[in-house]
C-alpha cells in the first residue's frame, strides 16, 4: 500500500509526512487527540527495546556480502517510466532481497543514486511523488544549438536531494552509464562528482545538451547501452537483476520536433536492450504500457506496476541465490 494511502487509513486529519529514517519513527500531525501521542510514544519505546535486544544487527556495509552471492540491480533508461523503478526497489526491500551494487542508465542512474544514498524505499517514494517536470527541465532560449534543455536544473536537483559530492560516498556501490558522443563508446562513471555523472547519463541526445565531464563530451548512456548488465558483471556481480522499462514504443501523440526526437530515441533505446535482457539472471519488466517518455502524470500507476513486477520476480531471485549458494558450497 502506498504511503499516502496508508496515512489516510490511519485517520490523520491533516498530515505532512510519515517517515522511517535511521531506526526512528517521526510523526508530523495537527489537531489530533492525546491518544495519538501516547500510542506514538509507546511504539517508539517498543522499537527502542527491540533495537536494544538485538544481538547481531545487520551490517551497514551493503558490499559486505560475506559468503552469499553479490547481487547487482541494473536500472534501464526510459525517462518518466523510471517511476516504475521506485516500485521495483520498494518490492525488493520488502522481500528482503539484498542489493550490493546499483548500475543505472539515464533515469535508472537518477533513481539508483537516490536509493544508493538513502537505502530507504519510503524516502525514495516520497521524493518520486513530489517530483515534477519543472524540477528537471530548464529550456535554453539563447543556447539551444545542441539541445533545447540545458540540464542545469537536473544537476541542481541531484545536489539538493543527495548531499554527497562524489559517487564513492554513496552507501551502496554505484555506477552511471553514459555515452562518449565523439567516439560512440560506453562510459562507466563510478568515481567523481555524482550530480554531473547523473546529468551526463540522462542527457537524451537532441533534447538535453551534451555534458562535458572528465575530458569527454557525454550524452545519455542509453544510446549504446540502455540496460547495462555487462557493467554489473564487470564489477563482480554474481547475480544480476535487470529492470527494463523500454518496451512498447507505441506513441500517437507526436506533435513537435521534441516529440519526434524523443520517439526516435525511445525506439533506439528499446532496440539495443534485446541481447542484454537475455544476459540478466532475473529480468523484471514492469507493465509500463505506452506511457510517454515525458509523461509525469502516471506516477502512481508506474510505481504500482514496478511493485507488482518486483514481487512477482522475488521467487526467481531467491531461486538464483539458492542455486549460487549450492554451486559455491561444493567448492
Amino acid at each position: 500500500m502506498w504511503l499516502a494511502d496508508s496515512m489516510e487509513l490511519a485517520g490523520l486529519s491533516r498530515y505532512s509526512v510519515l517517515r522511517f529514517s535511521a531506526g526512528r519513527l517521526v510523526y508530523f500531525y495537527q489537531d489530533r487527540k492525546m491518544d495519538i501521542i501516547k500510542s506514538g510514544l509507546i511504539f517508539v519505546a517498543v522499537l527502542t527495546l527491540l533495537a536494544g535486544c538485538a544481538t547481531s544487527p545487520a551490517p551497514t556495509d551493503p558490499g559486505a556480502a560475506g559468503n552469499r552471492a553479490r547481487i547487482a540491480l541494473v536500472l534501464g533508461g526510459g525517462a518518466a517510466r523510471g517511476f516504475a523503478h521506485v516500485g521495483v526497489i520498494r518490492a525488493l526491500e520488502q522481500e528482503k532481497i539484498p542489493i550490493d551494487l546499483i548500475v543505472g542508465t539515464s533515469v535508472g542512474s537518477l533513481i539508483g543514486a537516490l536509493y544508493a544514498h538513502e537505502m530507504n524505499s519510503f524516502e525514495l517514494e516520497w521524493t518520486a511523488f513530489s517530483l515534477e517536470r519543472d524540477d528537471l527541465l530548464d529550456y535554453a532560449l539563447l543556447s539551444a544549438s545542441m539541445g533545447p534543455i540545458k540540464g542545469d536544473r537536473l544537476e541542481a536537483f541531484v545536489n539538493k536531494k543527495i548531499p554527497v559530492v562524489n559517487i564513492e560516498s554513496l552507501k551502496i556501490p554505484f555506477a552511471a552509464v553514459a555515452t562518449d558522443l565523439n567516439r560512440g563508446t560506453r562510459v562507466v562513471l563510478d568515481r567523481g562528482p555524482l550530480a554531473r555523472a547523473i546529468r551526463a547519463s540522462c542527457a537524451i541526445p537532441g533534447v538535453f545538451q551534451p555534458v562535458e565531464h572528465q575530458g569527454r563530451l557525454l550524452v545519455d548512456g542509453g544510446t549504446v547501452d540502455n540496460l547495462p548488465v555487462a557493467v554489473a558483471r564487470e564489477k563482480g556481480a554474481d547475480i544480476v537483476i535487470a529492470v527494463d522499462i523500454s518496451q512498447n514504443v507505441t506513441n500517437f501523440n507526436i506533435t513537435n520536433l521534441v516529440d519526434v526526437t524523443l520517439q526516435a530515441v525511445h525506439i533506439m533505446f528499446s532496440e539495443n536492450v534485446n541481447q542484454r535482457r537475455r544476459d540478466a539472471d532475473v529480468l523484471i519488466s514492469p507493465a509500463v504500457g505506452s506511457v510517454a517518455m515525458m509523461d509525469f502524470t502516471q506516477k502512481k500507476r508506474l510505481m504500482q506496476a514496478g511493485m507488482d513486477a518486483g514481487q512477482q520476480a522475488a521467487p526467481a531471485i531467491r531461486a538464483a541465490m539458492e542455486a549460487w549458494n549450492a554451486k559455491n558450497s561444493r567448492r
